[in-house]
C-alpha cells in the first residue's frame, strides 16, 4: 500500500469555493457603485426638489423620505445644500424694480439694490445704486439703469442676467443671484401678505409723481406710522420730488430699503405665509413679472436664513452726491444727467462694498429706522361648519367661540351623523369650488388647531349648510 499524507491532502471541493467566492467579490463590486450613484442622485435630487410638498412648511426644510433604500441614501449621501458665496461667508444677491410693460420705458431699472448677506454673523447689508450712475456699458458711458433694457434687446428674459453682468463688473463683486420684478409683482406682492406696516418719518407732498399719457399726480405722505397696500407702498418707493428732503436720491433710496426691510419682517412673522405652497403659488402666479435665476430650493435656504436675521443686523449704503456721498453730479456730451464718482474711479466704492461688514465707518445700521410691528394677515373669508365626531357634549360650541375669538368665521356647529361616531382622528375638509383660494383659512385653522387638511372626503361627512366652505370634524384625538 502506498504511504498517504493525510495531512495533505487535497479536499476536491475547495476549488469550486474561493471561484465562488472570488466571482460573488466581482459582482458585488459594481453593485455596489450602482447603489452608490444612484443613493447620491436621489439624495441630491431630494434635497434639491421643487415641489412644494416636499418641505416642511415650518422649518421649509425638505421632509424625510419615508422608505427603507430612501432614507438610507438620504441619511448616508445627503449633500449639503449650498448658496453661490456661502463658502466665502458672503451671498450677494441684485435686486431690480422697473416699470415693466405698460409704462414708459418699461425696462429701465428704477430700482438697483445690491443686497448682501454674511452667514456667519447673520448680517445684512442693503447698498443702493443711483440710477442715474453712468457706467461703461459696451464701451460707452450710459446710465447703469439702462443695462437691464440693452440686455432685454439682446435677448428676451436676458435683462436681469445682463444687468448682473455689468454691475459686478463696475463694483468688482461676484453676485451669483439676481431679482427682477415689475411695478405690477411689487405691488401684487404687497398685497398678497396683506399689506406692511412702516413707519414714515416726514411728512412730504410730490406734485411730479408720473400718471397715465406723460401726465403728473399729486401725492403726499403723513408722518408716522401705517399701513400700506401695494399701490400705496409703490408710490412711497417710487416718489422723486418730495419736499421735506425727501426730493433726493439718498431719501428716495432709504424709502425703498424700509419697504424691503418691513416686507421681510411681515413674511417672517406669520407662518402662514412662509408656507412653501404660499410661496410657490405667489411665484406661479408673478410668473409674467418677475424673473429669476433662483431655484424654489434656493428661495427657500434664503427664507431660512432670512429667519435668524435681526433688524438690528442689517447696514445700510446708499451711493448719491450729498455732501461727503461718494457721488457727484454733471452733465455728458449728449447732455444728459450722470452721476459719477468722486475720485474718478470706483476703487473707492468698491472698497466700502468689500468691507462693509466689517469697517463700522462704512455704513450705519440706525440709517433706517425700526420696523414696526407687522399685523397679522387677514384671512380670505371662509364660511367654517364645526361637527363633533366625539360623545364629548359641547366640544364643538367651546371651539367655536375660541375660533371667533381668533377672526375666523365659524356658522354652524353640530354633531356627526350617529353611525360616524366615534369619529377617531381629527381633520378638516374643504368644499370650496376651485375658483375660491381659502389656501389661508386652511393654513390658519391648521395652525391653530394642529389638525391636518385632508384632500380624500370620507363617505357621510357633507355640510349642513350649502354656504359653508370648510368643516372641522373633531375627532377621539382632538385635546383643547
Amino acid at each position: 500500500m502506498d504511504n498517504v499524507n493525510f495531512l495533505h491532502k487535497e479536499n476536491p471541493e475547495e476549488k469550486p469555493k474561493r471561484s465562488l467566492k472570488k466571482w460573488l467579490f466581482l459582482l458585488l463590486i459594481p453593485l455596489f457603485f450602482v447603489l452608490t450613484i444612484s443613493g447620491y442622485s436621489y439624495a441630491k435630487k431630494f434635497v434639491a426638489t421643487q415641489n412644494p410638498l416636499d418641505y416642511n412648511e415650518n422649518t421649509l426644510e425638505p421632509k424625510k423620505p419615508q422608505g427603507l433604500f430612501q432614507k438610507l441614501a438620504y441619511l448616508l449621501f445627503k449633500p449639503e445644500p449650498k448658496l453661490e458665496g456661502q463658502k466665502d461667508d458672503r451671498i450677494n444677491v441684485l435686486l431690480l424694480g422697473m416699470g415693466g410693460l405698460g409704462h414708459d420705458g418699461p425696462y429701465l431699472t428704477d430700482t438697483i439694490i445690491i443686497a448682501s448677506i454674511k452667514p456667519s454673523t447673520n448680517d445684512v447689508a442693503l447698498i443702493s445704486i443711483p440710477r442715474d450712475l453712468g457706467v461703461e456699458i459696451d464701451g460707452y458711458v450710459r446710465k447703469i439703469n439702462s443695462a437691464n433694457s440693452i440686455g432685454e434687446v439682446q435677448k428676451a428674459e436676458w435683462g436681469g442676467a445682463y444687468a448682473t453682468q455689468m454691475i459686478s463688473k463696475t463694483f468688482n463683486i461676484d453676485i451669483p443671484y439676481y431679482i427682477r420684478i415689475d411695478f405690477q409683482a411689487f405691488s401684487d406682492i404687497i398685497d398678497e401678505v396683506g399689506g406692511v406696516r412702516v413707519n414714515v418719518e416726514n411728512s412730504f407732498t410730490d406734485y411730479m409723481y408720473p400718471a397715465d399719457n406723460d401726465l403728473y399726480q399729486t401725492i403726499s405722505f403723513k408722518k408716522g406710522e401705517q399701513t400700506m397696500d401695494g399701490e400705496t407702498a409703490l408710490k412711497f418707493t417710487r416718489s422723486r420730488h418730495g419736499n421735506n428732503s425727501e426730493g433726493s436720491d439718498f431719501a428716495r433710496a432709504t424709502r425703498q430699503q424700509k419697504i424691503i426691510q418691513a416686507l421681510k419682517d411681515k413674511v417672517l412673522s406669520f407662518s402662514t405665509l412662509t408656507n412653501p405652497v404660499k410661496i410657490k403659488n405667489i411665484m406661479d402666479a408673478l410668473e409674467k413679472h418677475m424673473t429669476t435665476n433662483m431655484t424654489f430650493d434656493e428661495i427657500l435656504s434664503f427664507i431660512r436664513m432670512a429667519k435668524d436675521i435681526q433688524g438690528d443686523n442689517v447696514k445700510h449704503l446708499v451711493l448719491d452726491d450729498s455732501i461727503g456721498g461718494y457721488l457727484y453730479s454733471y452733465t455728458s456730451t449728449d447732455g444728459s444727467f450722470l452721476l459719477g464718482p468722486t475720485t474718478g474711479n470706483f476703487d473707492n466704492i468698491n472698497n466700502a462694498i468689500q468691507n462693509i461688514f466689517t469697517d463700522n465707518s462704512i455704513a450705519e445700521v440706525t440709517v433706517v429706522s425700526e420696523t414696526p410691528v407687522q399685523e397679522a394677515p387677514k384671512l380670505d373669508f371662509a364660511t367654517v361648519e364645526i361637527e363633533n365626531g366625539t360623545w364629548q357634549v359641547g366640544l364643538a360650541a367651546r371651539l367655536k367661540q375660541r375660533l371667533l375669538d381668533e377672526k375666523f368665521y365659524v356658522d354652524d356647529v353640530g354633531n356627526l351623523a350617529i353611525e360616524l361616531k366615534p369619529f377617531k382622528t381629527s381633520a378638516i375638509y374643504s368644499f370650496v369650488a376651485k375658483n375660491k383660494d381659502v389656501s389661508l383659512v386652511l393654513e390658519g385653522l391648521q395652525k391653530e388647531l394642529q389638525i391636518p387638511v385632508q384632500t380624500t372626503i370620507p363617505d357621510g361627512i357633507k355640510p349642513m349648510s350649502s354656504s359653508t366652505d370648510i368643516i372641522v370634524v373633531l375627532g377621539d384625538d382632538f385635546v383643547e
